[in-house]
């Protein structure tokens, strides 16, 4: 059996500043989050995952700063996953029960590099 790997999932989504979901929205939406990550957990599959919230700022290479999180054709970053897969296949197949999908979001799927010191 190949040895399982490292892969992150990279959960974007377009943030609606102006649409405040109900609390019965938020609850269905964090029981089904809790689902999906449950399920990878169960499969001894997860290593780590988190959520961003909207404050932050950014660094530029000119050593400039300002005080925004970074939003690209309207779809910011909303959070990571680090599973371990016997190959990016499989983690994809994961992926796709992500309930950001279900929010018009998506998911990328990426090889993690150990760093070698």
């Amino acid at each position: 059996m190949k040895q399982e790997q490292l892969f992150m999932m990279i959960f974007s989504f377009t943030p609606n500043f102006e649409y405040q979901p109900t609390h019965e929205e938020q609850q269905e939406m964090a029981t089904q989050w809790g689902s999906f990550i449950g399920n990878i957990a169960i499969k001894e599959k997860l290593i780590s995952t988190h959520q961003l919230g909207f404050e932050g700022k950014q660094i530029f290479s000119d050593l400039s700063i300002t005080n925004e999180i970074s939003i690209v054709d309207n779809t910011t970053i909303g959070g990571n996953m680090i599973v371990k897969a016997n190959s990016l296949e499989e983690a994809v197949i994961m992926a796709k029960d992500s309930p950001i999908l279900k929010m018009g979001g998506s998911v990328e799927v990426r090889n993690i590099i150990p760093m070698n010191n």
